[in-house]
């Protein structure tokens, strides 16, 4: 099992930038990939970023060239910077674990963009 916590979410205004970070329970070289998906009222949960143990990275197109996925395998540890945010970026942000068969999910940290 994978326990997972994200932080870092809040209220900004347009333009801005902010952090998320995922802390995992076990080293992260043990987990297949990572990703950060969102959920807006009323939608779908939408893949933002994976990361693989490989380091392979693969983004949504709404969020290339603004957001970036990084991991601290020291830290057990994967980040989601978000640059020029946009008031559609609003959104619940989920941690993902992708461990074998398994996934695993974070309780999720909102972010709100708004001026």
């Amino acid at each position: 099992q994978v326990q997972l916590v994200e932080s870092g979410g809040g209220v900004v205004q347009p333009g801005d930038s902010l952090r998320l970070s995922c802390a995992a329970s076990r080293s992260i070289f043990s987990i297949n990939a990572m990703g950060w998906y969102r959920q807006a009222p009323g939608k779908e949960r939408d893949l933002v970023a994976t990361i693989t143990s490989g380091g392979r990275i693969n983004y949504a197109d709404s969020v290339k060239g603004r957001f970036t996925v990084s991991s601290d395998n020291a830290k057990n540890t994967v980040y989601l910077q978000m640059n020029s945010l946009k008031p559609e970026d609003t959104a619940v942000y989920y941690c993902n674990a992708h461990v074998g068969l398994y996934m695993y999910w974070g309780q999720g940290t909102q972010v709100t963009v708004s001026s």
